[in-house]
């Protein structure tokens, strides 16, 4: 109906189809990110992640399972430090789903 009108292929795609895709994708990016900080902990935890001399969750928590009946503190800062941050990118990627809704609600 547009083009009939006159308005180009460019414009279309701008005003109609790239918000309709840009909600879905920043969405799931949130989601990826979630998901990369815990595979970045995991191998880092098996030790095929960051490398010693620069910081990781996963390595402090192996590093501290040698001292969890001592200090436990060591590993649950690490794993709590996780566990918050993936929360609330889930979190934040639901509210941004609900948010940008094309739709105006939940199915």
């Amino acid at each position: 109906k547009r083009q009939a009108l006159g308005t180009g292929g460019i414009r279309i795609l701008l005003r109609h189809l790239l918000p309709l895709a840009a909600a879905p994708l920043i969405v799931e990016a949130t989601f990826g990110v979630a998901g990369m900080v815990i595979a970045e902990a995991g191998l880092s935890f098996l030790g095929l992640g960051v490398q010693p001399p620069d910081a990781s969750w996963g390595s402090m928590i192996r590093d501290g399972s040698r001292y969890m009946l001592v200090a436990p503190h060591f590993v649950l800062a690490a794993g709590l430090a996780i566990f918050l941050v993936v929360v609330a990118l889930y979190l934040l990627g639901d509210r941004l789903r609900d948010g940008l809704d094309v739709r105006g609600g939940r199915v």
